[in-house]
Order: C-alpha cells, then sequence, then structure tokens
C-alpha cells in the first residue's frame, strides 16, 4: 500500500514558490525536446501536486497555455503549408514565428511571478485541463 507524501510544511513556502516557478518555466524545454513545452509542465505538475498543492494550480495553468501554443503553432504551420500552393503561404509565417516568441515571452513571465508568490493569468489560455 502506497501512502502519500506529508503536506507541506509553512517553511516550506519557497520550495513550493520554487516548484511553481518551475512548472511555467520547464516549458522552455521544448526548445531542445519536442514536444518538450507540454511534456514538461505535465511532468512537475503530475509529480509535485500532492506534495505542494499550489503546484496544482500552476501547472494545469501552464500545460493549458503550452497546449493552447502547440495547437496554434500546428494550425498556423499548417495554414501556411496549404496557403504556400497559392503563393501567400508566406504571409502566415510571421504569424507562427509570433505565436512561438509569445509562448516563450508569456512562460518566462509567468515563471517571474510565480516565483514571486503571485498569481498568473495566461492571455489567451484554452482550457484543456481541468
Amino acid at each position: 500500500m502506497q501512502s502519500s507524501p506529508p503536506p507541506a510544511q509553512p517553511g516550506d513556502q519557497s520550495q513550493a514558490r520554487m516548484w511553481n516557478m518551475l512548472c511555467h518555466l520547464s516549458a522552455l524545454a521544448g526548445y531542445i525536446i519536442p514536444f518538450g513545452n507540454v511534456l514538461g509542465p505535465l511532468l512537475i505538475w503530475q509529480i509535485k501536486k500532492n506534495e505542494f498543492p499550489s503546484v496544482e494550480e500552476h501547472g494545469k495553468a501552464a500545460l493549458n497555455f503550452q497546449l493552447t501554443v502547440l495547437i496554434a503553432l500546428f494550425v498556423g504551420i499548417i495554414a501556411a503549408v496549404l496557403l504556400s500552393f497559392v503563393c501567400i503561404g508566406f504571409l502566415l509565417v510571421p504569424v507562427v514565428v509570433l505565436i512561438g516568441l509569445a509562448g516563450l515571452v508569456f512562460a518566462i513571465i509567468a515563471g517571474i511571478k510565480a516565483n514571486n508568490g503571485e498569481a498568473y493569468r495566461y492571455p489567451w489560455s484554452l482550457t484543456l485541463v481541468k
């Protein structure tokens, strides 16, 4: 029989903030590992959600935003490829680049806010994981 980890102690606030920050910043793994932007927040959320209750909220927020970014990138790339057959697909390339850049910038902002103990709500994020 497996026992659950002990609940977080009041002195563990700095550790909780660190794990909250890592929920958001682990999305940067997507620049090294394919789909790392989704796998990073998912793994941290699943591993630490019982130990630190605040990781539950931050992990879901980071995962939902990174799934939104992934969907937007796929749609943008597919649209750019399909529209390239009529010679206007190149117009969507800057949009795809901006989506990727927004994913990077908003993840860093959220990580900084989480480390400061502040709540952060991602803009334009779908709620896919509840």
